[in-house]
């Protein structure tokens, strides 16, 4: 897939832009705080109805205005897709073929990217909570049932929350209904478990592949989903994974109910990478960070079209100076004659540009493009 066409109106600091693209890779090179990345940003917010840089979708509306217009036209296998995403103080409402849809998670799956940013290297050295995102966020996108279950999930979690709270201050004292909740819980976190161990195991064998090519095969990445349930239980069937949570949440009723909080699912797992054997993010030098990081990114490209089918868009947000000359000629070979890129830098010469091939270039400065 690709997108064609891309129209904004009262987005950051463009009030009315039209562009067109080229189906392989386009540059905007302008110095910073011109409006490179507020077009990245975008090309993002169209597919995930979201930032990637802020969570207060207002700040992404112009000065002044009242609301936020992105459209855009995907080509996929099937043909064209027009997609609109309009974001206004009073919240968010999306298109898909010009027919609106009644659930934000109903337009996600339409177009899919992936994003590279400096900020990156926080999947590997940051917080479990780093990790989850980047988890939930990619794989929601490419697979609807994941997508749905974390909602019923995190939905559950949210009023079995409320009850334990209730339970610690003593407004409530019915335990059968805590047991409901639990059985709930357990259910969508058997499901989201299951999707997310079956989706990390393809990840890793992809990053696996990437990871030992760039090292020239002097280092193996390896990854281990890190949760209560065994190992055995984990590469097991839904329904043990089910019986096994509910078993959990059975034998930490107490301990949940003094906490007044839901101490044990997959809001609490995590991932962790392991290079030659040695947990990378506590072990692992810096550049063996960054290879982890680059070799998960690209990993998550050939994910998506496992799962999808098609190719995602690429989004590079000034990436490439912050890698080395292997890491840079690995990347930009890697989604050659491959993936639509968008790629922002403060100048070509940051781009090793004996790789790339026409690239289409966009000029930008003070929220004025020059194609």
């Amino acid at each position: 897939m690709y997108l064609a066409h891309l129209e904004l109106t009262h987005f950051r600091n463009y009030d009315a832009l039209a562009l067109d693209f080229d189906k392989g890779i386009n540059i905007f090179i302008g110095a910073n705080a011109q409006g490179k990345t507020n077009l990245l940003e975008a090309i993002y917010a169209l597919a995930l109805t979201r930032s990637h840089r802020t969570s207060n979708d207002k700040a992404l509306i112009g000065w002044h205005q009242d609301f936020a217009r992105l459209s855009g036209d995907v080509i996929r296998r099937t043909g064209k897709l027009p997609l609109e995403l309009i974001i206004s103080k009073q919240g968010k409402r999306a298109k898909v073929n010009h027919l609106e849809q009644s659930k934000l998670s109903a337009y996600l799956g339409h177009f899919n990217v992936v994003l590279f940013a400096p900020e990156d290297l926080e999947i590997v050295k940051g917080a479990p909570t780093n990790r989850r995102h980047f988890i939930d966020m990619e794989f929601g996108q490419m697979n609807a049932n994941y997508l749905s279950n974390l909602s019923q999930f995190k939905l559950v979690l949210k009023q079995r929350n409320a009850y334990l709270r209730k339970l610690k201050y003593k407004e409530a004292n019915d335990l059968v209904y805590l047991e409901v909740l639990s059985d709930q819980l357990a259910a969508f976190g058997a499901k989201v478990i299951h999707l997310r161990y079956d989706l990390l195991a393809q990840m890793a064998k992809f990053a696996a592949v990437i990871h030992g090519e760039i090292t020239n095969q002097r280092e193996v990445l390896t990854f281990k989903y890190q949760t209560l349930v065994a190992p055995k239980i984990l590469a097991g069937s839904e329904e043990q994974l089910y019986q096994a949570i509910k078993g959990i949440y059975q034998d930490n009723q107490k301990r949940e109910v003094e906490q007044g909080t839901t101490l044990f699912g997959p809001h609490r797992d995590d991932v962790a990478f392991f290079v030659n054997d040695q947990n990378v993010q506590s072990f692992g030098s810096q550049g063996q960070q960054r290879t982890t990081a680059l070799s998960v990114k690209l990993a998550e490209i050939d994910l998506i079209q496992a799962q999808t089918g098609e190719y995602p868009v690429l989004l590079l947000d000034d990436v490439l100076s912050e890698l080395d000359d292997v890491r840079q000629t690995h990347l930009l070979k890697a989604f050659q004659d491959k993936v639509q890129t968008f790629l922002t830098t403060t100048s070509i010469d940051n781009v090793k540009q004996d790789i790339i091939k026409a690239p289409k270039i966009f000029n930008i400065e003070n929220g004025q493009i020059k194609a």
